[in-house]
């Protein structure tokens, strides 16, 4: 086999992205269907409008957080078998020198989408799991009557079945796309996919910024505008992003550049100019990242408080928390540095003797 199951595990980072995906969407949209089954018990105009933000909310969060995290995970897909094609490529082009065709190379990556199941699988299996307490949260002041939790099997299909399916045809799809060319390409790197790379490693750490801005920001004001349940499942999600994302980046950028770090040490330069020349760089995107989760974080809470839940009486004005956001930025600094060590410390551990041997 071209692509076995261990390449697929290496792909932790687009499982967790679609974990994370579907435990949000698994909770609202079964919830939504749950809760349209008691409109016609509503008996007084505070439960019918407090039924139809429910429904409202639900609708929003799913589109806005699955749409997002469904574009994530398609952009590091691609990313991740257009840098497996790079890494492979005297082996691919062996293979079609010997006369295996494109499609028959391209068919094997099929196994990639097993990242995918075990992502929703183990997102819709969570989100069970929190169903109980979840649905207790959303109707605690018992405004509407009581909610029981039932199995949808549409759910199981369209948002584990589908997707597995989806993102394996996609995977196979764009490594024919990668893989149909002559096979003296495929026997030499190409600098067009480094300058690819590049701009993908630009979305990763960016998304690992918003994400941390985003999702701490966002889970502050969540004990008075939902629950503290709400709160805790935002900001461990986000901060399960940031990590994973920002360390794919991170090692990315070290390995796909081992050779260059080790004619620089060869050269005199110390680990932290090798550090500063692979990834200084990235420091401005990964504020503007910061300052743009901090943007949508608001816009998200004033859509939700001003629109959807506009008539509802009692529930607070929601004002831009600036102490938070001086707080969340600080642990930002923090989290980021830490991840810059870590970095360096791959760097002093590139093997320059096995690979000027190369």
């Amino acid at each position: 086999m071209i692509v076995g199951i261990k390449d697929a595990a290496k792909l932790i980072v687009i499982s967790v992205i679609a974990c994370c995906a579907v435990l949000v969407c698994t909770m609202f949209l079964n919830f939504y269907l749950d809760i349209r089954s008691i409109e016609n018990l509503l008996a007084s105009d505070q439960a019918l409008l407090y039924y139809q933000a429910q429904v409202s909310t639900a609708k929003v969060v799913c589109l806005v957080s699955g749409g997002c995290l469904l574009i994530t995970t398609i952009v590091t897909l691609i990313f991740y078998i257009g840098y497996y094609i790079d890494a492979h490529k005297k082996e691919l082009g062996i293979l079609k020198a010997l006369g295996y065709s494109s499609f028959h190379v391209a068919k094997h990556f099929w196994v990639f989408g097993t990242s995918i199941f075990l992502g929703t699988a183990a997102g819709f299996a969570g989100a069970f799991l929190l169903m109980p307490e979840f649905y207790r949260l959303q109707n605690k002041d018992h405004i509407l009557p009581e909610i029981a939790i039932r199995f949808h099997p549409a759910l199981l299909m369209y948002l584990v079945a589908l997707p597995t399916a989806f993102f394996a045809l996609l995977s196979i799809f764009y490594a024919l796309l990668k893989l149909r060319q002559p096979v003296l390409p495929l026997l030499k790197m190409s600098p067009a996919r480094h300058a690819t790379a590049k701009w993908a490693l630009v979305f990763f750490i960016a998304f690992a910024s918003f994400c941390f801005s985003s999702m701490t920001q966002m889970s502050a004001g969540m004990d008075e505008l939902s629950s503290a349940m709400m709160g805790a499942m935002i900001l461990v999600i986000g901060l399960i992003l940031a990590c994973t994302t920002l360390f794919l980046a991170v090692t990315t950028v070290v390995r796909g550049n081992t050779k260059t770090i080790a004619l620089m040490r060869v050269f005199g330069y110390t680990r932290k100019e090798c550090h500063r020349a692979l990834l200084g760089g990235y420091r401005p995107v990964a504020f503007a990242g910061f300052a743009l989760g901090t943007v949508y974080q608001y816009a998200l809470l004033r859509l939700m408080v001003d629109l959807v839940f506009a008539d509802f009486p009692g529930l607070p004005a929601y004002e831009f928390d600036i102490p938070v956001m001086l707080l969340s930025l600080a642990a930002f600094l923090l989290f980021y540095e830490l991840m810059m060590h870590f970095a360096a410390e791959k760097i002093k551990r590139v093997p320059l003797g096995e690979i000027m041997m190369e």
